[in-house]
C-alpha cells in the first residue's frame, strides 16, 4: 500500500542523493576527517600538492627555455655529466692506472665519431687503421719512455697515410689530386688532434702525482664550461664569435674566466700544493686553451655542416663534443707541470 505522497508503508524513504553525489566518499579504512584538525590537514595537503605541481611546472618551463636557447636538455646533461665525473674521479683517486682504459675508450669513440662525420661529408677515412693507430699512440704514452712515444706517433701517422694512399691507388675511381691530398692531411690530423692530445694526458698521469694534475686541469676545464654556460644563459647578449659559434657570448667568456681563476686557485692550493698565484696562472692557461679548443671544434663542425659529432651522450652531443676543451687544455697542464714542479721543489 502506498500513500499519495510517499513510498510504500514500512519502507525507509530513499535518500535524496547518493554519498558520492553528496561528496561524502571515504576510502576503505580511512577515518572520516571531521572537525578543525581534519580540515586543517586537508588544506595543508592541498596546498603542498599545489606548490609541488607549480614548482614542477616552473622547472620544466625554465628547462625548456634553456633547451631552446642552447639546444641541450639540462636535466639529462647534468645526470650524464655526474655519472662520467664519478667514473673519472674514481679511476684517478683510487686506482691510478684505471684511468688508462677510460682515456683509451674516450679516444677511440672520438676517433670513430669524427671519422664517421668526415665520411658523411665526402672524405675518405680508413676507420680500422685509424682506431689501431690511435690505440697504440694512446696506450704507449703511459707505458713507454717519451722518445719511444714520439717514435710511435710518427709510425702511426705514416701507417694511416700509407694505408690511405694504397687504398686510393686500389680504388681507381679518378679522385682528384687535391681531394687525395686532403684525405691524407685529415688522416694525419685525426691522429694528432685526438690520439696524440689524449696521449699527453696519460703522459701527465704517469708522472709522480700526475693523477692530481690530470684531475685538476679537468676540474678547471669543466669549471670553464660551466661558468660560460651559466653566465651566457643569464647575461649573454654580445656574441663572441658569431660566425663560428653563435651562442657563445663575451658575458659567457667573462663567467668562464671567473670560474677558471677560482677553480685554479682552489685546486692549486688544496690538490697540487702550489701557491695561490700559480693557481691563477693555471686557471688562465686552461681558460685560454679550453676556449680555443671549443671554438676550434665548433669551426670544424660548422665546416662539416653538423651540430654535434654524434648523439651518443644525450644532452651533450658526442664524445668529442665533451673533449674539445679538454684535449687542448692538457697541453697547458703538462707544460705547467714541467714549469711549476721544479719551482716548488726548490
Amino acid at each position: 500500500m502506498t500513500t499519495a505522497s510517499g513510498p510504500p508503508l514500512g519502507e525507509d524513504p530513499a535518500p535524496p542523493q547518493t554519498r558520492r553525489e553528496a561528496g561524502d566518499v571515504r576510502r576503505p579504512g580511512q577515518p572520516h576527517d571531521t572537525g578543525p584538525l581534519g580540515s586543517h590537514l586537508r588544506a595543508a595537503r592541498t596546498e603542498l600538492e599545489t606548490q609541488v605541481a607549480q614548482a614542477r611546472a616552473d622547472f620544466e618551463e625554465a628547462n625548456e627555455r634553456i633547451k631552446q636557447r642552447t639546444g641541450r636538455d639540462l636535466i639529462v646533461a647534468t645526470l650524464i655529466g655526474l655519472a662520467i665525473g664519478a667514473v673519472l674521479i674514481g679511476s684517478l683517486v683510487f686506482v691510478k692506472w684505471a684511468f688508462v682504459p677510460f682515456a683509451l675508450a674516450a679516444a677511440l669513440l672520438a676517433i670513430f665519431e669524427f671519422s664517421r662525420a668526415l665520411i658523411v661529408s665526402g672524405r675518405r677515412v680508413d676507420l680500422v687503421p685509424q682506431l689501431i693507430a690511435g690505440a697504440v699512440v694512446v696506450v704507449s704514452a703511459y707505458f713507454v719512455d717519451a722518445w719511444l712515444h714520439w717514435v710511435l706517433l710518427f709510425v702511426a701517422i705514416a701507417f694511416v697515410v700509407v694505408w690511405r694512399l694504397v687504398g686510393q691507388m686500389a680504388a681507381h675511381d679518378g679522385r682528384t689530386y687535391v681531394a687525395v691530398l686532403g684525405d691524407v692531411l685529415i688522416a694525419s690530423f685525426l691522429q694528432i688532434y685526438v690520439a696524440f692530445l689524449t696521449s699527453l694526458c696519460l703522459v701527465l698521469l704517469s708522472k709522480d702525482g700526475g693523477e692530481w694534475w690530470v684531475l685538476s686541469f679537468i676540474i678547471v676545464a669543466v669549471a670553464v664550461d660551466t661558468g660560460a654556460y651559466v653566465a651566457g644563459i643569464t647575461m649573454g647578449k654580445h656574441p663572441m664569435a658569431p660566425r663560428i659559434s653563435p651562442k657563445k657570448t663575451w658575458e659567457g667568456f667573462a663567467g668562464a674566466g671567473a670560474a677558471a681563476i677560482i677553480a685554479g686557485v682552489l685546486v692549486a692550493m688544496f690538490m697540487l700544493g702550489l701557491p695561490w698565484w700559480m693557481g691563477v696562472v693555471f686557471g688562465i692557461a686552461v681558460l685560454a686553451t679550453a676556449t680555443v679548443g671549443d671554438l676550434g671544434e665548433s669551426m670544424i663542425k660548422r665546416d662539416l655542416g653538423i651540430k654535434d659529432m654524434s648523439s651518443w651522450l644525450p644532452g651533450h652531443g658526442g664524445v668529442l663534443d665533451r673533449l674539445d676543451s679538454i684535449l687542448l687544455s692538457v697541453v697547458a697542464a703538462l707544460a705547467l707541470y714541467y714549469l711549476f714542479t721544479p719551482l716548488v721543489a726548490s
